[in-house]
């Protein structure tokens, strides 16, 4: 039996004609302030490696010194061989930082929402869930049997009727982003905080952005607000603040031995490689230690965020390291983001279906490696294609 496959090449025409198409760029150095991208050194303003961790040295160290010890990968699933020490300490260490009774480490941030949220809700529950959350929030709660009902962003009225009209669920659980990815801000937790308790739901955060930069000690948005909930379930990510890679969640006893025995991402995916867990496990000691860099972090975001105001762009009101250029459509957006990069200048163009329509933008992160001649090359380099953004 033959198959024609012509649908392909109409596919991706037809993302290509409305602006939505995608390309790989090969970075070619380390991810600092300056990578080598495809052959050409430029100012990186798309990086996650909001404190720079994953080339500093005590991080890197460690990652060597366990890969010395413990070979380059796991070899296993971590229910059958792939279970290294490495986990028990790294995760001790995370509920610490969390002030958790366990933490529970993942292969990804998305492997622990599409896990942990059908674990929490299955038929005859109810999930509310912002509608600016992460895609891998919305994919868990697909994934769950659950009714799922959308609440306007962090509108916490709107939640109150959701829930209120809502009472015949067996549970009902509130999920949010502590820092919303594309946007920026930061979710009003203590008031939701105060509508899960009220309304008798489990509250679930998804710290990835928060994690590592804001609260005390850089433990996130929980402690941003001083929360002192137990009974919040903290998700979050190594990859972006601490710079490695993998995700957790951090909770209850009784959660994460839930979680080992019923979460599939968890059950069946290969443990990570020891020298990813060790350079985490190093890199929560730098964030605890080195209040320095969320300052220095959040003093290139002011810079930047005042220098592109006065200039004339068009930002959304972000709290975080998260800029958001709002630019309208997808053609628009890529020809700055291309404008841009010809000046020397990386700033990706971020389109639906990563936010909604006609929202289209420029997502900058800075970093707090960042060189204050870096952060000016930046700020050149919108300048001289501002009237490519009008």
């Amino acid at each position: 039996m033959t198959h024609n496959y012509d649908w392909l090449n109409t596919e991706s025409t037809a993302l290509e004609h409305v602006g939505l198409r995608r390309h790989l760029r090969t970075v070619m150095s380390a991810p600092t302030g300056t990578v080598n991208l495809d052959g050409r050194d430029v100012v990186l303003l798309g990086s996650n490696n909001y404190l720079g961790l994953s080339t500093h040295p005590k991080v890197i160290d460690a990652a060597i010194a366990a890969t010395q010890t413990f070979g380059t990968g796991a070899s296993g699933s971590r229910l059958i061989s792939g279970n290294s020490e490495l986990y028990t300490t790294l995760e001790v260490n995370l509920a610490k930082t969390k002030d958790t009774e366990a933490a529970l480490v993942f292969s990804s941030g998305y492997a622990a929402n599409t896990s942990v949220i059908p674990v929490l809700a299955d038929e005859g529950d109810l999930i509310l869930s912002d509608a600016l959350n992460h895609a891998s929030i919305i994919d868990g709660c697909r994934l769950s049997r659950a009714t799922k009902k959308v609440y306007r962003h962090c509108d916490v009225e709107h939640l109150k009727t959701l829930l209120s009209e809502s009472t015949a669920f067996r549970r009902r659980l509130i999920v949010t982003d502590g820092v919303f990815s594309m946007d920026g801000d930061v979710a009003p937790l203590p008031d939701i905080y105060e509508v899960a308790k009220h309304y008798e739901a489990m509250l679930l955060v998804d710290d990835a952005h928060g994690f590592g930069v804001l609260g005390k000690d850089g433990s996130g948005t929980v402690a941003h607000f001083g929360l002192e909930g137990t009974d919040i379930i903290r998700m979050g990510t190594l990859s972006k603040a601490v710079g490695a890679l993998g995700g957790y969640i951090a909770g209850s006893h009784a959660l994460i031995q839930l979680l080992i025995n019923k979460a599939r991402s968890f059950i069946f995916t290969t443990g990570l490689p020891p020298a990813t867990l060790a350079a985490a496990n190093a890199a929560l000691d730098v964030i605890r230690s080195s209040p320095e860099l969320r300052q220095r972090l959040f003093s290139h975001a002011r810079h930047l965020k005042m220098a592109l105001i006065d200039l004339g762009y068009t930002l959304l009101p972000s709290e975080t390291q998260i800029l958001p250029v709002v630019l309208g459509s997808p053609q628009r957006a890529t020809s700055v983001a291309d404008a841009l990069l010809a000046e020397g200048v990386f700033a990706p163009a971020i389109r639906p279906p990563a936010v909604p329509p006609d929202t289209s933008r420029l997502r900058l992160t800075v970093m707090a490696t960042h060189t204050e001649a870096e952060i000016q090359q930046a700020i050149a380099g919108f300048a001289a294609v501002l009237p490519e953004s009008r």
